[in-house]
């Protein structure tokens, strides 16, 4: 038998609020992996492109029994690119965490524990990353998963509603719309959505409201 990597590369743990999905403004353990390689436009956690420290399971897991709070979002970079994150995730359900998972919709979801709630982006033309979705993931998706696209302009709106009828998005999940920072404002997604109708959630970003100057472990 192949030996399961326990070994993982974190950029930080730390204690924070929920700023975005359908928990936006709960308190939340979150464990940042470190390094990803996908080059999206908008990323606001360049810092966690490269570098991290290591750490085993067990001592990723006691970091996260300090933080004493029974919500936890496994983040990153891209945490599916490394190794140990699917054992990781399956360790903190088996702990009786509520495990969340934020991905970039690039890798394979298909082997993630079914216990954990997979929020998966949707990368849209602007971001500059589109051709490297995995478009496989999202007929995976279920009731308990979330979808996220981040919007820069119209044609990002368009975009994402070819995609949420193509794949029958709103039907599978909880769908989140979100606005690039400075380049789409708020309003105007939200006209454009009841204009439509759409069948989405407005996500706004807790976190960038209460700490505007984007500080680590936030």
């Amino acid at each position: 038998m192949v030996p399961v990597p326990t070994a993982l590369s974190i950029s930080e743990i730390f204690l924070s609020l929920q700023g975005e999905s359908t928990r936006v403004g709960q308190p939340c353990s979150f464990v940042r992996l470190a390094g990803c390689d996908v080059g999206c436009r908008w990323c606001d956690t360049a810092y966690a492109r490269q570098g991290g420290q290591a750490m085993d399971l067990a001592q990723v897991l006691a970091r996260v029994k300090e933080l004493a709070c029974p919500l936890v979002e496994v983040t990153g970079g891209e945490p599916l690119a490394q190794a140990g994150a699917i054992g990781l995730l399956t360790a903190l359900c088996d702990a009786g965490y509520q495990v969340l998972l934020e991905t970039s919709g690039t890798v394979d979801i298909a082997a993630v524990d079914p216990r954990v709630v997979r929020i998966v982006d949707v990368k849209c033309p602007s971001s500059g990353a589109t051709e490297r979705m995995r478009w496989e993931n999202l007929p995976l998706l279920r009731p308990t998963d979330e979808v996220k696209l981040v919007l820069a302009d119209r044609a990002d709106y368009d975009f994402a509603k070819d995609v949420l009828a193509r794949y029958d998005l709103p039907r599978r999940c909880t769908v989140l719309l979100g606005a690039v920072a400075d380049r789409l404002p708020l309003a105007d997604l939200a006209a454009w959505m009841l204009a439509d109708h759409l069948p989405a959630r407005l996500n706004v970003q807790l976190h960038k409201i209460i700490w505007p100057a984007e500080e680590r472990g936030r």
